[in-house]
């Protein structure tokens, strides 16, 4: 799991350099990380594995309240980290990940699912729509530096 997923902040690096740039030591720090995220109650972790039994998805949810100013009517998963070896595999593996973690979640008493994906990220979203979620909002970044001030066109 800690594997793919500095292999999915590598995939994003070059699409937001800033504010997806890996720390040095970013896999010793995701891996306690991922056991805090794992022994949580709160949150389900499911693995797919292929064919010689090798971890080639993740998903980790965690169902909670909505912040308070929404109510969805009840709990809200999210899925923040949830990653696949190859792009080809978001169709199986990742498609097999979401159900897994949305029916998980909805056991919780979860009423809606928040997926994040970056906006480059088109094999993802691709699973995303065809599995009905819709784009409800996106960030916008930028470091604050002269050579990064970009004027309106």
């Amino acid at each position: 799991m800690v594997q793919l997923a500095d292999q999915k902040r590598r995939d994003y690096e070059p699409y937001a350099p800033i504010f997806q740039r890996p720390a040095e030591n970013a896999m010793e720090i995701h891996r306690p990380w991922f056991d805090k995220l794992v022994d949580d109650p709160e949150n389900g972790t499911f693995v797919h594995e292929n064919a010689t039994g090798e971890i080639d998805g993740f998903v980790i949810v965690a169902v909670g309240p909505a912040p308070p100013v929404y109510d969805p009517g009840g709990k809200s998963a999210l899925i923040d980290d949830f990653a696949v070896a190859s792009p080809s595999l978001w169709a199986t593996a990742g498609a097999a990940l979401l159900d897994a973690a949305q029916a998980w979640a909805r056991e919780q008493g979860a009423v809606q699912v928040v997926v994040v994906c970056g906006p480059h990220d088109q094999a993802k979203r691709g699973l995303l729509q065809g599995a009905g979620l819709y784009l409800a909002s996106e960030w916008f970044t930028a470091p604050f530096s002269d050579e990064a001030v970009h004027e309106p066109t």
